[in-house]
Order: structure tokens, then sequence, then C-alpha cells
């Protein structure tokens, strides 16, 4: 079932990011997304089943999908568009997460991010706005020394 959340102000950090670089903006975004993804991975891996102990140690936050994840993932190429992950590179934890004809489906990332979504969102708009400015300020001392010719 969907679930509306309204947030206010985050078209003005649109507007901020714009005027970033692309490359800056998009660094921007994923510093603030793993941010806002460690609480999930934490969760993830306690919740994890512990057969062989592996499976939690397979737990991983990032932007890199396998060719098939790849292909069902729309990508926007924006500077206000950025995406992270969170799952596991093992594929006996997806058997493990869904289930399979041999094993009945035993959840643990579903309910990590049910239990930390509205905290990922809480952090994502209470760090986005400090972040940008930070970026601008290093942008800015980045172009006085570049000005100054050091």
């Amino acid at each position: 079932m969907a679930q509306r959340v309204r947030i206010a102000g985050l078209r003005e950090l649109e507007n901020a990011l714009a005027n970033l670089p692309k490359a800056t903006g998009k660094n921007v975004l994923r510093r603030v997304l793993r941010k806002a993804a460690a609480p999930i991975e934490s969760t993830a891996e306690a919740l994890a089943p512990r057969f062989t102990g592996t499976l939690e140690s397979k737990i991983v936050t990032g932007t890199r999908l396998t060719r098939r994840q790849a292909q069902m993932v729309r990508r926007a190429d924006s500077k206000s568009s950025a995406e992270i992950h969170v799952g596991t590179s093992d594929p006996a934890g997806v058997q493990t997460e869904f289930g399979n004809a041999h094993q009945a489906p035993d959840p643990w990332l579903r309910p990590a991010w049910d239990q930390n979504k509205d905290g990922a969102l809480n952090t994502i708009s209470g760090e986005l706005g400090g972040e940008i400015e930070k970026a601008a300020q290093r942008l800015a001392r980045k172009a006085a020394r570049r000005a100054r010719g050091g």
C-alpha cells in the first residue's frame, strides 16, 4: 500500500543542488543517502538468519548493481537524482528473503526497511541542506585559491 509523505523545503534544496557542478551534486546526495542507509544496513545485519553466519557479512550499501538489477532500475541523469541500494551480495540471501520452491520465505531485509524508513527520510531531510552548504563552501574556497594563483 502506497504511503504519501510531504516534506517542505525540498524544492529549495533541489535549486541549491542545481547551482553545484553535476558531479558535486551527485556526491552530496550519495553522502546523505549513505548516512540514511546505515541504520537500515545495521538492522538488516541484526535480522539476517544465522544458518552459516555469512549472510550478515554479505549485506552491502552501494551504487553498483548486477546487470539484471541495472536493467530493472530506471536511471535519471540529473544533479538532483542519486540512488543507493541496501541489499545482499549473496544469492542465497535473496532465496532466504523471498523463498523458493524448496524453502519458505524468511524475510529480514524488508523488516529492516520497514523499521527504519521514517528515520531514513528524516536523515535525508535533515542532512541534505547542511551537506549542500558544505559543498558550496568547499567550492568557494577552491575558487578563491585558484583566483590567488595557488
